[in-house]
């Protein structure tokens, strides 16, 4: 008996093993979806005539799904299982890129951006959790680093591949997409492989559709620093996310996609790598030092700008990476430590809504000045907004220091 224990429990150990590279890989693949589209706006928007304020439109849009997912969806997988809400979020992901392959305009783009946003909002929660539920001693930090590196390493290899491809490849608008459903399918077969983790799963019934969003009083002050940095720390990946194929193209002269993809794809293995690197960087530092770093970072990508300095922006671009990394890690921990235990979920769900704002909300302003001004113009009343909030949020954290 104690052997046949012991046998069990190691078979247990190596399921779990195995387990957790199938998670991350969903997280990974789910974000993909999200920045497939990067390298191809400029050819969307050539094919589809559309203007600058509907590319940021068609990338801010993606932000319904998000928040879709976050207010109606948050707790499915706590009570359905996690596999079942991981299928889910892949189902609707492999819609999302099927509306994708057959887009025939702005309004299709839309329908795919807002489902590929719900998908990956119920696909990440519910693989952080799993993640955390896998590991030994249910190591909640580790789930965290796990799940945000693998985050930011789907959104690079997504404008990575999908620029290779649309730069050297037959179809440049289909082929990404049919390598994309390919990569799903696979990991969707993984995930229905994975083993469960919710002890007693329950019916849809059971699930409340109840948002539940609120910071109390007496930790306000303390969470404008982390709910700033969070938005600056999104908005520069939006930034580079929607803009910076545009930049590149019309400023830099640069108008090879698979430029425009590696230089998504750089930020994103720069954030990456930072999270795994600097993980054991105390939260409240982290969060400052994103705070000040994002300054010289949004001067540096405006300098690039204005001067058509390809080197500079690729420059700019491991500085804005590095200061994501810090600023999104930082900030989550930070919210973390200060909710009270018994309302936690909903002070980060408070503190995901400003990241989401962060995302998309400046991306349609440069959208719109960019259309009635300049791009340049757009970029520095850009760089100011980022300027003006980092100098608001480092007063804040810094009075507000433990």
């Amino acid at each position: 008996m104690i052997f046949s224990d012991l046998a069990h429990r190691n078979n247990e150990v190596r399921s779990d093993a195995l387990a957790i590279p199938v998670v991350a890989a969903m997280i990974a693949v789910l974000f993909a979806g999200s920045t497939m589209l990067t390298p191809l706006y400029v050819i969307y928007k050539q094919q589809f005539d559309f203007s600058q304020i509907t590319l940021t439109l068609i990338y801010a849009v993606y932000v319904v799904g998000n928040l879709g997912a976050l207010l109606v969806f948050g707790g499915l997988s706590d009570v359905v299982g996690r596999r079942p809400a991981s299928l889910a979020a892949m189902a609707v992901a492999i819609v999302s890129a099927v509306v994708f392959l057959f887009a025939v305009n702005v309004v299709s783009l839309d329908v795919a951006r807002i489902l590929s946003g719900l998908g990956i909002g119920v696909g990440a929660g519910t693989g952080t959790a799993w993640i955390a539920e896998l590991l030994p001693d249910a190591d909640k930090a580790r789930a965290s680093v796990i799940a945000t590196s693998t985050n930011f390493l789907g959104l690079g290899f997504g404008a990575l591949v999908s620029g290779l491809l649309a730069e050297y490849e037959p179809w440049p608008l289909r082929l990404p997409f049919i390598v994309y459903l390919a990569a799903l399918a696979a990991v969707t077969v993984l995930v229905w492989r994975t083993r469960e983790t919710v002890a007693k799963p329950r019916g849809l019934g059971q699930v409340s559709m109840r948002p539940k969003l609120s910071v109390p009083e007496d930790i306000r002050a303390r969470f404008v620093a982390p709910a700033v940095t969070g938005f600056g720390a999104m908005a520069l990946v939006g930034f580079y996310a929607a803009v910076a194929p545009s930049i590149l193209a019309q400023q830099l002269h640069q108008t090879n996609h698979a430029v425009a993809g590696a230089l998504f794809f750089e930020l994103a293995i720069v954030t990456a790598a930072s999270i795994v690197a600097l993980k054991q960087m105390q939260s409240g530092k982290a969060m400052l030092a994103a705070l000040a770093l994002m300054i010289p970072s949004i001067l540096m990508v405006v300098a690039a700008q204005m001067l058509a300095s390809m080197a500079l922006m690729i420059a700019a671009t491991a500085c804005c990476g590095v200061t994501a990394a810090l600023g999104y890690r930082g900030s989550l921990q930070v919210v973390n430590e200060i909710a009270p235990e018994d309302r936690r979920a909903e002070v980060v769900s408070s503190f995901f809504i400003c990241c989401f704002i962060g995302n998309a909300l400046p991306v349609i302003g440069i959208g719109i000045i960019s259309t009635y001004a300049s791009p340049i113009a757009a970029s520095l009343a850009f760089a100011g907004t980022i300027i003006v909030f980092a100098l608001v949020a480092l007063g804040f954290g810094l009075k507000n220091r433990p």
